[in-house]
């Protein structure tokens, strides 16, 4: 039955799962709950304290799922309607022959941007299997795709990066999840410490590739998505407490570009388990 509601929505024109999405997210932000107050709480530490822009960006979490079944099952007609100004970015970086490491934060549409990229040559991608198991076929049909690669979030996901890295090719992950106890440090995020990951540091001092933040900013109108692209100036920051910290900064700045888009609801200053005890936040 899942299969088929999936089938469906995919089958439905990317205005009209916009449009449904939006309503359903603010009637979802309607209802009192953890899920309301995260939204608010998150959205007030960034500076966006206006009610309506936590209803709008409900309403943007609303679209970002219903878009999702169409971009896994009709991605060419999805790409059709993807372009981006910042392609010189990545040709630039390309041409250095060093690999790149691609940053996507929770923003916009990230399932469009990896696909998006494999137009400039293969990507390497990390992703953490469904809980619910009747949906690993359809997450691994969607991920299969010409030029795009899936590895699990593992040991094993981690030294397919190093190689891709080391052919000169590009990889991609989230730098926004919070890691498991050990394996992040404490650095501000928009002014808050949060519990951040150190793995992209790591790789991109290990193999010494340019590292772009990216992001698809979804069109009102059912358009599609644009792509934005951010690299980070070099030379990096030697150590991976510092470069940490400076890709929280980027993503700062990329988020800030289309706000509403980003995924406020997220429990980005959760403390995992064992984690060091938080520090406390920067002066304002």
């Amino acid at each position: 039955m899942f299969r088929a509601l999936f089938h469906l929505l995919a089958s439905l024109p990317l205005p009209v799962l916009h449009r449904v999405g939006r309503l359903a997210g603010m009637l979802v932000y309607a209802l009192p709950g953890r899920y309301r107050r995260r939204l608010l709480q998150n959205a007030r530490q960034a500076g966006y304290r206006n009610p309506s822009f936590a209803r709008q960006a409900a309403a943007e979490t609303g679209a970002m799922i219903l878009e999702t079944p169409r971009i896994w099952l009709h991605t060419e007609q999805c790409l059709d309607l993807t372009d981006s100004a910042d392609d010189q970015v990545v040709r630039d970086a390309l041409a250095e022959g060093r690999g790149i490491l691609y940053l996507t934060p929770h923003l916009g549409c990230f399932e469009i941007t990896a696909r998006y990229t494999t137009k400039h040559g293969p990507i390497t991608v990390m992703y953490r299997p469904p809980r619910q198991a009747f949906l690993e076929p359809i997450v691994q049909h969607a991920r299969d795709m010409p030029g795009l690669k899936a590895v699990p979030a593992s040991t094993q996901g981690v030294r397919e990066f190093v190689r891709a890295l080391k052919r000169g090719e590009a990889v991609g992950m989230l730098p926004d999840q919070v890691p498991s106890s050990g394996d992040g440090i404490w650095t501000p995020f928009f002014g808050k410490q949060a519990y951040t990951m150190t793995l992209a540091s790591k790789l991109a001092l290990q193999t010494g590739v340019a590292v772009i933040l990216t992001a698809g900013e979804r069109l009102p109108g059912g358009k599609g998505w644009r792509i934005h692209y951010l690299r980070l100036p070099e030379p990096l920051p030697s150590s991976p407490q510092a470069l940490t910290a400076s890709i929280n900064s980027a993503m700062e700045t990329l988020i800030r570009r289309f706000p509403q888009q980003y995924l406020w609801s997220y429990n980005r200053y959760k403390i995992p388990e064992e984690a060091p005890p938080r520090p406390a936040d920067p002066p304002q």
